[in-house]
């Protein structure tokens, strides 16, 4: 790829080249149509090599052409903007939910899931984990 950068560098010089070669002779470039730089008493013109009039021309062409663009994306950047704000909240809570969601169980909550004593069978219900020694009860286990 870059090679190719290469190339097209060089043969964008040699063509830029060729036609400041071929291209310089003066001519003359005026500012207001016929008279009335002289009516505003205003010198109107100025000499220079025709290729620099086409380079610049063609380089404010560029220019016009970029301000053009940045102008009419800057709708879509805005909505890009949102977007990833909107999308960094909403991760944000996704995290949060996930924390929240991960802690250990309620010791309430245990005893609601604690299988009962004669009625079912215990393949039916998730096991219950081991005692917690620093409290004394029983969680069910993870499902």
């Amino acid at each position: 790829m870059r090679f190719l950068r290469l190339l097209f560098i060089v043969l964008l010089a040699i063509v830029l080249v060729a036609v400041a070669l071929a291209n310089r002779e003066m001519v003359t470039l005026n500012a207001f149509p016929a008279n009335l730089g002289a009516f505003l008493g205003v010198k109107s013109s100025i000499e220079l090599p025709l290729f620099l009039v086409i380079f610049v021309a063609v380089a404010f062409g560029m220019l016009a052409g970029l301000v053009w663009e940045y102008l009419r994306e800057a709708s879509i950047r805005r909505e890009v903007r949102n977007r990833s704000a909107q999308v960094s909240r909403l991760e944000n809570e996704v995290d949060n939910l996930r924390d929240r969601h991960a802690n250990p169980r309620d010791e309430v909550l245990a005893i609601v899931d604690r299988p009962k004593e004669g009625g079912t069978s215990q393949s039916s219900r998730p096991a219950l984990s081991a005692a917690s020694p620093a409290t004394g009860t029983t969680l069910p286990a993870a499902r």
